[in-house]
C-alpha cells in the first residue's frame, strides 16, 4: 500500500537527518546541537541546549558524593505555577528562577515562582538567558536588574547568574572566542556595577571551551554553576578549581547541588 504523501514527506525528512548525521560521524565533524527548546514566546530553557550536546546520564543518577552539599532546583516558564512546599518537603533549600532573556523576554511565572521559593523558606536567585546575538552583555545586564535579577542584601537572595550556552541559531553566536570573553566580561561588569556583586556563571565545560577557546579567566570573581548529567562532574571550565553549583540532572526537574553546606549557602547570598 502507498504511504500517504504527508508521511511519505516526514518519512523523508527523517532520512534526510538520519543521513547528515552519518556524514558529519563519518567526517569527523561535530554536528551542530539540536535547537534548546522554547516555547512560543521564545523563552529557551536552561540546559537544554548542554543536554542535546552533551548527553544526560541514566534517569535518577545522582552524583557520588554530595554528603556536605545542599540540594536545590531552577525553574523556568516551562514549569508554570510551581509547588513549592512540596519541592521544600523533598530537602531542596534553594533555587534559581529564569528572569530574562535577551533584552525583551520576562519569564510570565517570575513572580510566583521567586517569590514563592521564597515564602516557604528557600534561598533563591534569579537567572538570565544571555544571547549575545541580540545585544550587548552590558545592555542584558541592565535588562536582567531591571526585571527581577537584582540582589539584596537579605540573607535570602542569591547573586544572579549569566546562562551562557550553545546558541539557537548558532553554536557561539556568531562571535570569536575574544568577542565572546568580551561579551560575558560586560554582562558580568555591568551586573556588579549595579548590584555590588559578580554574577554566577552558568555553562558546560564543552561550550567554554568552544566558544571562548579557553581564553576568558573569570575564576577569581565569578562563582561557577556547571551543567554536566553524571555521576561525577567531571573537568570544570577554563581556570576554574571548583565549581559553586553543579546542574547534575534534569529529571523530574533540574537538579542542582551547591558544593558545601547551608552555612556557606548563606554567607553567598549574604555577600
Amino acid at each position: 500500500m502507498t504511504a500517504p504523501r504527508r508521511w511519505r514527506r516526514l518519512l523523508g525528512a527523517a532520512l534526510a537527518v538520519s543521513t547528515s548525521l552519518l556524514v558529519a560521524t563519518a567526517t569527523g565533524a561535530e554536528a551542530s546541537p539540536p535547537l534548546p527548546q522554547q516555547d512560543a514566546t521564545g523563552n529557551h530553557e536552561m540546559g537544554a541546549a548542554i543536554r542535546a550536546h552533551d548527553g544526560v546520564a541514566p534517569a535518577g543518577l545522582a552524583p557520588a558524593s554530595v554528603d556536605s552539599s545542599v540540594p536545590g532546583i531552577d525553574v523556568s516558564a516551562y514549569q508554570g505555577n510551581v509547588n513549592w512546599a512540596s519541592y521544600w518537603s523533598a530537602g531542596k533549600k534553594f533555587a534559581y528562577v529564569k528572569a530574562t532573556e535577551g533584552t525583551g523576554y520576562t519569564n510570565a511565572y517570575f513572580s510566583q515562582q521567586y517569590t514563592g521559593s521564597y515564602n516557604v523558606g528557600m534561598i533563591r536567585g534569579a537567572y538570565h538567558y544571555g544571547r549575545p546575538d541580540t545585544s550587548g552583555g552590558a545592555a542584558q545586564a541592565d535588562y536582567f536588574v531591571a526585571h527581577g535579577g537584582g540582589w539584596s542584601k537579605d540573607g535570602k537572595t542569591l547573586p544572579g547568574t549569566l546562562d551562557i550556552e550553545w546558541g539557537p541559531n548558532n553554536a557561539c553566536y556568531g562571535k570569536t572566542p575574544s568577542q565572546m570573553v568580551a561579551w560575558i566580561k560586560a554582562f558580568s561588569d555591568e551586573y556588579h556595577a549595579k548590584t555590588t556583586r559578580w554574577p554566577v556563571i552558568y555553562t558546560a565545560t564543552s561550550w567554554w571551551s568552544q566558544c571562548t577557546g579557553n581564553t576568558g579567566d573569570f575564576s577569581s570573581t565569578n562563582p561557577l554553576w556547571v551543567a554536566r548529567y553524571a555521576s561525577t562532574v567531571g573537568t570544570l571550565p577554563y581556570n576554574w578549581g571548583f565549581y559553586t553549583f553543579w546542574q547534575y540532572s534534569s529529571s523530574p526537574i533540574d537538579q542542582d547541588t551547591f558544593s558545601a553546606d547551608i552555612t556557606r549557602l548563606k554567607v553567598l547570598a549574604t555577600g
